[in-house]
């Protein structure tokens, strides 16, 4: 029996889908930016998204790391009790480099 032929056009490639976890905004998973809880407990930034863990997401906006840290959002999202505090100050500094970040694009 021969093969069929594929006709049309190519079925677009799934772009898996995610949600930050303070504003709910929906973007691809590689528009967000992922914080993973490790088998220990910490929580770290996954730039690749590929590390092994529970993982939650935040958008590029500044203000909203800071709603998640002043809310506790990241705890309840990765379900641990509290941040360790040199997770809480990795994370500060990343909203920092955010704001930083998105003020010289402003300024430019």
């Amino acid at each position: 029996m021969a093969a069929k032929a594929q006709t049309g056009t190519p079925r677009p490639r799934h772009i898996p889908q995610r949600t930050c976890i303070v504003c709910r905004h929906s973007d691809a998973k590689r528009a967000l930016i992922r914080l993973v809880r490790d088998a220990q407990g910490r929580v770290t930034i996954d730039p690749t998204g590929k590390r092994s863990g529970r993982g939650a997401y935040l958008c590029h906006n500044p203000e909203c790391w800071t709603q998640a840290l002043r809310r506790h959002a990241i705890e309840r999202a990765l379900k641990i009790s509290m941040l360790h505090l040199d997770d809480r100050a990795a994370i500060e500094q990343m909203a920092r480099q955010l704001l930083q970040a998105t003020t010289s694009a402003v300024s430019e």
